[in-house]
């Protein structure tokens, strides 16, 4: 008698602003062996409604699921839209509240830069504080974060930035989240701060809270190893 062969769970893989599957290549590697990746981007979208809709249109019946600063945005808002379908959530350098006051001015002014002096002069200015400090002389690590950037235009990172601003308020969709959950930050992130990731954790108490070490905003690529065995163990812990 054939063994039988069971399926790998499909996993979506969802970037942040300006950011592609390049962002998720460790997690790639690390993970293939138990799950099937799907690395869709959003450039060129501009809702996030839409780009969750995008997910769900090309995903399966059932699939987990991890954002990354924007794309957990994203996947916050596939829960809301469809949460039987959600197997699995985990949420990495992100946030869950509206537009904050002056927020719109601060992004206009990086707009205003991408349009006026092209995406290199966006990525030297926006990039640095994304990232540990330490990274900044690790010039190969920088190209490839300079490259993904500006493989992007200034029109879609204009629509991404539309996207965040019209946000909608995600505490609601996170406080329903039934499905094991997963919550993760690099210590160093300045953008998303570990704060904010603890006042997350502490509204789902089934969630798992992760703190990765060395790390800023950009932690999937930054904690490589830390961020890809918090998955693993998201992925294979029993579901009740």
């Amino acid at each position: 008698m054939p063994l039988s062969i069971t399926a790998k769970p499909a996993l979506f893989l969802l970037p942040g602003l300006l950011c592609d599957a390049t962002v998720w290549a460790p997690q790639v590697t690390g993970l293939s062996d138990i799950a099937d990746i799907h690395t869709p981007d959003f450039l060129g979208q501009s809702d996030i409604t839409a780009m969750a809709q995008t997910v769900l249109a090309t995903a399966s019946e059932r699939f987990a699921v991890v954002g990354h600063s924007m794309g957990a945005r994203v996947a916050l808002e596939i829960a809301r839209i469809a949460p039987e379908r959600v197997a699995r959530i985990a949420l990495l350098d992100t946030g869950v509240a509206p537009q904050a006051p002056g927020e719109a001015a601060k992004r206009q002014v990086l707009v205003d830069l991408a349009q006026a002096e092209g995406m290199a002069a966006l990525a030297a200015r926006w990039l640095p504080p994304m990232v540990h400090s330490d990274r900044l002389a690790d010039t190969i690590f920088m190209a490839g974060l300079h490259a993904m950037v500006e493989r992007a235009t200034p029109a879609i990172y204009a629509g991404q930035v539309q996207a965040l601003l019209n946000r909608p308020d995600a505490e609601p969709a996170l406080r329903g989240l039934r499905c094991p959950v997963l919550i993760g930050v690099g210590r160093q992130d300045a953008w998303s701060p570990p704060s904010q990731h603890e006042a997350m954790a502490m509204a789902l108490p089934h969630a798992r809270y992760v703190v990765f070490e060395n790390s800023g905003h950009m932690s999937p690529l930054e904690a490589p190893v830390a961020v890809t065995a918090a998955l693993r163990a998201w992925l294979t812990a029993p579901a009740g």
